[in-house]
């Protein structure tokens, strides 16, 4: 069976049995099976309550104690599908398939469904083991075997699929999603009959990552989802091998929830199906099946196993499937559910992040900075080229032209743009002159300098940094102010916000992946049993206690292991986090936590919303604009931008052209990159 992936989450019904003694098991095995009739109880207790490595070394023990194969002495005492049952959980998961995939093929006729399931819903190593296992079990190959059985566009794509060589980089290419979306579309809609071969190497190949996004474009340029698509252009068994890729790149436990669904749903059971999915699915996401089967048909994968079969079989897969979701707090509410999905997936995805600004090819800094000397030279200014040149620019370049001046000219870039230009076009340009982590530094010492304090700006720029971005920071502001940000901070704010701001400008954040067992822990910190409801009914409630249990998880963990945590706060709440934090918490406080809670959803959408505040309604706030576009632009304002559109029905690019004037919207255009 394959392992969870280190650091991954173990979402199976059956574990390791405590106390595992091979030897122990063996000699009860044979005894339940000795002399007359057989001891099933004791069978399928024993063989339900171990995983699948533990029953291997069962069946070793068996043969050196006895000298006789378990598996055959199984099959002699038991029969019908409680034997099946029992049978296909002692042998390995790829011989498993193999014993599936070639019952499925042996004969008269095929069963296309078993083929289909199985091979579009394995990983490359499980399809790698499955070969593996046929030829050794039947020492013959299983491509041939499966050639010689099926034909057509059907044949071909199960030969992909067999592979086992999908994409596995979780790192998307936006450019690539778009080419697939147009292969897809003039393969399928925009062609007079179809193109199958670019549906099978597309959907036979790109990662599952790749192709949630591929889906959801998809449907943004063609108004139509992929499935109804398929269902148009694609017929009979190719078609359904196609949907079901496609709903297991979607989400592999939906699929199977469906498919058990449907195999105990009206008059009989489907038992071989249902058998396989029990059997398969024990130790892999068999906790997620039966979450997604309880929202979607609003009762639990139990209690219909336990109404539609009846004995040792039932017993059997009740063991399996681990547990009764209609059982208080073991439920996962729809609405639980509805609160996250909005997000989930463009959160974890690791959509590869592109700015707008990029090396220049051909870049020659003697010659920028000639040209950017003539255009401040004499009467007047060139703007235009000052723009030109400093907007497609990296940052690299730009400190190599600052150095470059000095060395030509005696004279410092800075100072002569600053006497040269003014306004928001001068805050733009010289921001974008600036090293990243002494720009941040700036904008942190003018937000707390003189009367007042500009919460908003600390709290975008520290509650969106990196480990490594807020380190930088510190040492610039040390640098240039010769004073620690943490001091500053101190001195300009107070209490529970202070506390939240220094716990940032450390830049300590956990840098690791997420953790089951702690976020759900964390979860609970955060929402102890009735105790948001009891802090918000009684005045005299802990809020302090509040603000700093959410302090101490939301400032200190990891992005990924923050998002599982919110999650699991779902469960336990039914409310989103960041809902939670609106309603019991307040001010500055409350803004930070949001900010932060925000950020790790999605922070091209958080600044996606920060840039159109800062355009909407009535006067323009050029100083988080400015901000934003000089701080994003080698980072991420390509997918801000995307997020911009997709939410606001306007491009980023039309909201500067309508709200800001002259050279300083020039300047905006250029780091926008273009027009979506």
């Amino acid at each position: 069976m394959a392992k969870p992936a280190q650091g991954a989450k173990y979402r199976g019904s059956i574990h390791d049995f405590p106390g595992f003694d091979p030897n122990q098991d063996a000699e009860a095995l044979y005894t339940a099976m000795k002399g007359f009739g057989s001891d099933k109880e004791a069978i399928l207790d024993i063989i339900t309550s171990r995983s699948n490595r533990q029953r291997q070394e069962i069946c070793q023990s068996y043969k050196s104690l006895y000298g006789k194969d378990l598996i055959a002495d199984l099959k002699y005492e038991l029969t019908g599908k409680f034997e099946r049952l029992i049978v296909g959980l002692m042998r390995p998961p790829a011989y498993c398939d193999a014993k599936e995939i070639k019952d499925a093929i042996s004969g008269i006729g095929t069963d296309e469904k078993c083929l289909i399931e199985i091979l579009a819903s394995r990983t490359n190593e499980q399809m790698h083991q499955l070969v593996a296992a046929y030829k050794d079990a039947y020492e013959r190959d299983l491509e041939a075997d499966i050639i010689g059985d099926t034909s057509g566009h059907f044949q071909k794509m199960l030969v992909v699929l067999l592979q086992g060589t999908r994409e596995e980089d979780d790192v998307v290419s936006e450019d690539l999603v778009q080419q697939d979306v147009q292969d897809l579309y003039e393969a399928g809609e925009l062609k007079w009959g179809t193109d199958e071969a670019q549906f099978i190497y597309i959907l036979g190949n790109r990662s599952k990552q790749h192709l949630r996004l591929v889906f959801d474009e998809y449907l943004k340029t063609t108004g139509k989802p992929i499935e109804a698509s398929i269902r148009g252009e694609l017929s009979g068994d190719f078609e359904k091998l196609m949907l079901a890729v496609v709903k297991c790149i979607r989400s592999t436990p939906e699929y199977f929830a469906e498919r058990l669904f449907k195999a105990m749903k009206g008059l009989g059971t489907r038992d071989n199906t249902l058998i396989r999915i029990m059997v398969s699915r024990s130790e892999l996401d068999m906790l997620d099946i039966r979450e997604i089967f309880r929202t979607k048909y609003e009762k639990s994968l139990y209690s219909m196993i336990k109404n539609d079969t009846s004995g040792e079989y039932k017993k059997s897969l009740l063991k399996l499937c681990g547990g009764d979701d209609d059982a208080a707090g073991q439920f996962f509410p729809e609405a639980a559910q509805v609160a996250y999905q909005m997000w989930e997936l463009s959160a974890v995805a690791r959509v590869e992040l592109k700015g707008t600004v990029r090396p220049a090819n051909d870049f020659n800094p003697d010659a920028d900075a000639k040209a950017l000397r003539k255009a401040m030279k004499g009467l007047g200014t060139d703007e235009d080229t000052i723009i030109d040149i400093i907007t497609h620019r990296s940052n690299a370049q730009r400190q190599q032209i600052r150095q470059t001046f000095k060395s030509h000219f005696g004279r410092d870039l800075m100072s002569d743009l600053k006497s040269e230009i003014s306004g928001d076009l001068a805050r733009l340009i010289l921001g974008l002159m600036m090293p990243p982590a002494h720009y941040d530094a700036k904008q942190l010492k003018k937000a707390m300098e003189g009367a007042g304090t500009d919460e908003k700006a600390l709290i975008e720029i520290l509650a969106t940094r990196t480990n490594a971005e807020i380190r930088a920071i510190n040492e610039a502001y040390k640098e240039d102010y010769h004073k620690s940000l943490e001091d500053a901070l101190s001195s300009d704010t107070s209490g529970h916000f202070r506390r939240i701001l220094i716990s940032l400008a450390t830049g300590n954040r956990e840098e690791g992946g997420e953790n089951l067992d702690q976020a759900r822990e964390d979860a609970q910190i955060l929402a102890p049993t009735g105790a948001l409801q009891e802090i918000a009914d009684t005045p005299s409630g802990d809020k302090t206690s509040l603000e700093t249990r959410f302090m101490t998880i939301l400032c200190t963990r990891s992005y990924p292991h923050l998002r599982r945590v919110f999650q699991e706060f779902i469960k336990m709440t039914n409310y989103d986090v960041e809902h939670t934090i609106k309603k019991e918490m307040s001010g500055d406080v409350r803004d930070a936590f949001v900010a932060i809670v925000q950020s790790v959803k999605n922070k091209p959408l958080f600044f996606a919303d920060k840039l159109y505040k800062s355009m909407k309604g009535a006067g323009t706030d050029e100083k988080t604009l400015t901000r934003i576009m000089v701080s994003r632009s080698e980072i991420d304002l390509l997918n801000i931008r995307r997020e911009f559109i997709e939410k606001y029905d306007k491009s980023l690019h039309q909201a500067i052209e309508g709200d800001t004037s002259g050279d300083f919207l020039k300047a905006l255009l250029a780091l926008c990159g273009g027009e979506d």
